[in-house]
């Protein structure tokens, strides 16, 4: 039998003891381009109603770390497909859907003038992601031009690099410029939030004959050539420039594109292509665009920079 003396202290002692409060979730604000918005059929269906046009996808990597961390993170994403990176911060982005002409027609367009993706941030943020800068280099014209300069070559010579490559340092260098305002801004915005920058993936595979001439499914008419010009030229240096602006600020970068060696739009076999070409797999325009694996891989890398793994 308990001493009635002991079991006071006890009781005081349970009393006093405060409980345990439950953490606040982490505030966290997903911005950036159709790499982190989805945008493709294989990357999943849209989730939003009314739809606004940046075609944000159920299996797109912030859903998918949303997702798998629950009550750890709440989770603003207002990423859009087509964003520059002015788009963050300086400009309201009139967002295009599906709408591609004469490839595709999206029946919602025109949509309306969305938002600065910037204002999701606000001082209580705590985490912002960013993926964004293709469309400021110009990655979607650069191939479509590749495209083009490629019919008729029967995959042979550097048509593209001929005619775009002396161009690619000056566009290289205004996107670093921009890339600095952007960070500029969020960290003005947010001035305690951790920044997580978020590189792109592997696109193009060190072997590029491995990419099939003249097959949708891979690059259409880009010679391998212009594909080695592409992976080393234009994809690399973007993602090193992304790399050195988010470091020389202390932020955090992710690299997709060490962790997705191998699984290139070209490497089809066993269904390794985390990246879809001009069409998918199964004949759907995908424009080149991160498939369900693909965000799969993001979402693993993003979440260790969430939690600081």
């Amino acid at each position: 039998m308990i001493p009635a003396a002991m079991t006071a202290a006890m009781l005081v002692t349970a009393v006093a003891a405060p409980a345990q409060a439950a953490p606040q979730p982490l505030e966290w604000v997903a911005l950036g381009d159709s790499y982190t918005a989805g945008a493709i059929d294989a990357a999943g269906p849209e989730y939003e109603t009314p739809r606004d046009g940046c075609v944000r996808t159920t299996l797109s990597y912030p859903r998918v770390v949303e997702a798998e961390l629950a009550e750890q993170v709440h989770l603003r994403n207002v990423s859009c497909g087509n964003a520059t990176i002015a788009d963050i911060a300086e400009t309201q982005q009139v967002p295009i859907g599906h709408h591609l002409p004469p490839f595709s027609t999206d029946p919602d367009h025109p949509f309306k003038a969305v938002a600065l993706q910037l204002d999701a941030v606000s001082p209580d943020t705590d985490v912002v992601t960013v993926g964004i800068g293709g469309n400021s280099l110009g990655f979607g014209e650069i191939i479509f031009t590749c495209v083009q300069l490629g019919i008729g070559s029967k995959g042979e010579g550097t048509p593209c690099k001929d005619q775009l490559g002396s161009g690619m340092a000056a566009r290289l260098e205004r996107v670093s410029d921009e890339y600095e305002r952007m960070l500029t801004a969020i960290h003005g915005k947010a001035a305690d939030a951790r920044v997580i920058t978020v590189g792109y993936p592997r696109i193009v595979p060190d072997d590029a004959t491995a990419c099939r001439f003249d097959n949708l499914a891979d690059f259409s008419t880009v010679t391998p050539g212009d594909l080695d010009w592409l992976r080393t030229s234009v994809l690399e240096p973007l993602n090193t420039v992304i790399k050195s602006r988010a470091t020389a600020r202390g932020d955090a970068y992710v690299d997709l594109y060490a962790s997705s060696q191998g699984h290139s739009v070209c490497d089809k076999a066993d269904g390794g292509n985390w990246v879809e070409g001009l069409l998918d797999t199964s004949g759907r325009f995908a424009l080149v665009h991160p498939n369900a694996k693909g965000h799969a891989n993001a979402a693993a890398r993003v979440k260790e920079a969430i939690l600081g793994q």
